[in-house]
């Protein structure tokens, strides 16, 4: 049960008793009794901003009666926030991280009989205020100093989340109990030499003895027996013997003719089960862990060169091209996203050829879950620890928190191959360089020994074959400017915050883990969220929901540049969209155009935690925006970009296959109404991991008339387009499209098919099947027809829809319904 204990509480919930779900949070469980409403609708996140400012109490009953073990532990794996523990009127703990599991000896505080468990919870806004003040103060980028508790930090409100403080048991909690010994720890650090794996599994023992507190109950004086420690790897055994002394052992397994576990793209994901069992001298087992390891090579290559300083994730001695997408917590209250819902996201991330996700730095150490699903995928993961846009104290109490919080979840991750890179934090060292945080922090420490001394020490000392990198940005020194292009990784926010996303092109970056552009959500998303009559793009909800600084204004701006502003609010929808799609696309192309030099991106983000106009591809009820498409489209396997170069256009072939690429470029100048102007045919050959430029002749890269031509690249089934003139400077016309709409038996009783013919030129053709109905969702879109071409749009929806309605002209959008519109010629 969950009972407000202290703060502001309404008349409503002060002395109620409410249900409480755990692992859970107080606002999910003051939801499902109805006494809040939904947070992410309206305006609603204000009417519960009361909630983070008040103390809360968990409190169950449980019967126990003695069980002939020796100890007896309540674990927490995980408190938020700051808890005061009580078993019966015993005090078990009091606590501060939520990225930490606590195991607590019960054993002074257990009846025969009835036991009471209470969890009290003080208000995590008010402890941080508290705490500010005596650390010290330390700038942040938010109305919270979310930087003085280890706690989520977007928990309290972030550019694209809501100001929704929680607390709550929000991971499991159980009673341990064991006798004789336990596995405390274990560590199985898993290499691999030509094709033969080694496992080398460190493991911690902690032996009944070994009582953390004195207890009243006597502890058996005779000593265990020796005891055998087995690891089996696969079908490979080892055991070594340990005494009842021995509270540490290594124990190595050697994998013969062992398979290499590969990134998406590269080679297959083999995982191979780890068991470590702990057996008494008649073979009982004693306690037990198992979990799967993976053999693979990893490294990151930052050597200088004439260019700078590279930044290469290198697999097997392989450098992979990382086309990642930045990763959030997939809800404010965390608990809520199980492993189905990690399964739909990283099947998006697939979808659209995504090969690494970022775990960023402002939320949390993610789930076993993920990390499994991303090893079983092979989806490349790169963690941060969970430092973000903010200056740390270094001092006590939050320096023991923060290595305490570190050696727990390494130890807990590195059994993953999926996790490929550490990172000390999001954007610190930048932040403190471009905003001048020493100033401000006045002599004080702000973080700097976290990422270049402690992690790093942690890390070399529980997972040392893994590299780390003490920053994002971070160009390899700190006597480099933090966020030069040239050396290392770079975040490119200059282009969203203050110029126009073809700029993009005018940076040659060596690795860019964050860069992107604002979208809306979904319509059915949008619809389900906010309620305004009449929905406007600046209607209270819609303010409510764009959460970043001036973001209205930036998304007219950067729209403005490419696109009529529409005063209908579909149709802004639909170009908000598209113009972000556009955005990324060009982005991406243009990043990978320059590979090896640059050597991956990762587009900011791919995923949401509510709904919201942010720069996800993914919006926060889960359905894929238009950018996810694009994404897709822009990191395929093999992409065909036309790309501006000092001496003129170039087709650019990027080939990230294990096969090469051969054939004839064939490239056009086109009239739009399909007439070649001028034609060239290259023979163009690319390796595996490659990529090849091809200059394309003045006569065909030259336009007579800028907004009436373009040009055409092909090269075997990929095609490249480049557009003399933007949208709103074309002479699009209204679409001229021939539809067929039907089911599809082939597809199952939910699926259905729509061919489309165009007669004239038609850029970005999309089926927006979620205003047909919510759960539907299209196969692909923003695909370009030149006239007479077509194109299958497969639709996965409930049965029993009408076909027709997924051609209904607010639901098959293009790009031309804008511009034709602007100059008064609608369908």
């Amino acid at each position: 049960m969950l009972r407000a204990a202290g703060g502001p509480v309404p008349p409503d919930v002060a002395g109620r008793d409410v249900p409480a779900t755990v692992p859970g949070s107080v606002h999910t469980d003051l939801l499902a009794a109805g006494l809040i409403p939904d947070p992410y609708l309206d305006d609603h996140e204000r009417l519960v901003a009361w909630i983070g400012r008040c103390d809360w109490e968990y409190r169950t009953t449980f019967s126990w009666s003695p069980d002939g073990h020796d100890r007896h532990d309540l674990v927490f794996d995980g408190l938020d926030t700051v808890a005061t523990v009580t078993l019966n009127g015993h005090e078990l703990a009091r606590t501060a991280n939520q990225h930490r599991t606590y195991r607590l000896s019960a054993d002074d505080a257990l009846l025969d009989g009835a036991n009471e468990l209470v969890v009290r919870f003080a208000s995590p806004i008010r402890y941080a205020d508290r705490q500010s003040l005596e650390l010290g103060y330390r700038p942040h980028v938010n109305h919270h100093p979310y930087n003085a508790i280890r706690k989520t930090a977007c928990n309290f409100g972030w550019d694209w989340g809501p100001d929704l403080a929680t607390a709550g048991i929000w991971r499991p909690v159980t009673l341990h109990s064991w006798s004789t010994a336990r596995l405390a720890a274990v560590r199985p650090l898993a290499t691999v030499q030509g094709n033969t794996g080694h496992v080398a599994v460190h493991i911690d023992i902690e032996w009944r003895g070994d009582e953390p507190s004195a207890s009243t109950r006597p502890v058996p004086s005779d000593p265990a027996p020796a005891h055998d420690l087995v690891v089996t790897v696969g079908e490979h055994t080892s055991r070594i013997a340990v005494g009842p002394g021995e509270t540490s052992a290594v124990v190595e397994v050697d994998v013969p003719d062992a398979r290499r576990w590969w990134p998406r793209g590269y080679g297959d994901q083999p995982l191979y089960q780890v068991e470590v069992r702990l057996e008494s001298d008649d073979g009982t087992a004693v306690d037990a862990w198992q979990s799967r390891v993976g053999f693979r090579t990893v490294r990151l290559d930052m050597t200088p060169d004439e260019d700078g300083t590279s930044f290469v994730i290198v697999v097997n001695d392989q450098p992979v091209f990382v086309r990642g997408a930045n990763w959030i917590p997939d809800d404010v209250f965390v608990h809520r996203v199980d492993r189905d819902r990690y399964a739909r996201r990283i099947a998006q991330a697939e979808q659209a050829n995504i090969n690494l996700l970022r775990v960023w730095g402002g939320g949390i150490f993610e789930s076993d879950d993920f990390y499994e699903l991303c090893d079983e995928r092979g989806i490349m993961t790169w963690q941060d620890f969970l430092f973000a846009c903010a200056a740390y104290a270094e001092e006590e109490p939050l320096r023991g928190e923060i290595e305490a919080e570190a050696r727990d979840n390494i130890v807990r991750l590195l059994p993953h191959p999926s996790l490929v890179l550490w990172c000390g934090n999001n954007e610190n060292i930048w932040l403190c360089h471009d905003w001048n945080w020493e100033l401000q922090v006045q002599g004080k420490s702000w973080g700097l020994g976290y990422y270049t001394e402690l992690l790093p020490q942690v890390l070399a000392e529980l997972d040392p074959h893994r590299p780390y990198t003490p920053a994002s940005p971070w160009s390899g020194t700190l006597d480099i400017y933090p966020n030069d292009a040239d050396h290392g990784s770079s975040h490119l926010w200059d282009m969203w915050n203050q110029r126009d996303y073809v700029e993009y092109r005018t940076y040659r970056p060596r690795f860019v883990a964050e860069f992107g552009w604002q979208g809306p959500p979904t319509w059915a998303t949008l619809r389900r969220a906010i309620s305004d009559d009449p929905l406007t793009p600046e209607s209270p909800g819609m303010i409510i929901h764009q959460k970043a600084f001036d973001g209205n204004d930036k998304l007219t701006k950067g729209l403005a540049r490419h696109l009529p502003l529409p005063d209908d609010m579909e149709d802004w929808h639909w170009a908000m969209s598209l113009n972000q799609a556009a955005a990324v696309r060009l982005g991406i192309e243009h990043l990978r155009s320059w590979s090896p030099r640059c050597a991956g991106s990762i587009v900011w983000q791919l995923n949401d935690c509510w709904p919201v106009t942010s720069w996800a591809a993914v919006d926060g009820d889960g359905r894929p925006k238009p950018l996810l498409y694009a994404i897709a489209h822009a990191y395929a396997d093999r992409l065909l970009t036309i790309q501006p170069r000092p001496d003129g256009l170039a087709v650019v072939a990027v080939n990230d296959s294990a096969d090469r690429w051969a054939g004839d470029v064939v490239v056009r100048r086109l009239s739009y109404d399909g007439t070649e102007l001028a034609a060239t045919k290259v023979p163009v050959e690319v390796g595996a991991r490659a990529s090849a430029a091809t200059p394309i002749p003045a006569e065909v890269a030259t336009p007579a008339d800028d907004g009436a031509e373009l040009v055409v690249a092909t090269l075997g089934d990929e095609r490249a387009l480049w557009f003399f003139a933007e949208y709103i400077d074309s002479r699009l016309t209204s679409a001229r499209l021939t539809v067929q709409a039907e089911p599809t038996a082939d597809a199952g009783p939910s699926g259905y098919r729509i061919h489309v013919t165009a007669e004239n030129l038609v850029r970005d053709v999309a089926v927006l099947a979620d205003k047909v109905h919510p759960d539907a969702v299209a196969d692909d879109m923003l695909v370009t027809l030149l006239p007479g071409e077509s194109a299958t749009f497969h639709i996965d929806a409930p049965g029993g829809l009408d076909p027709d309605a997924f051609t209904a002209p607010a639901v098959l959008r293009s790009a031309n319904d804008l511009v034709a519109a602007e100059r008064g010629d609608r369908r």
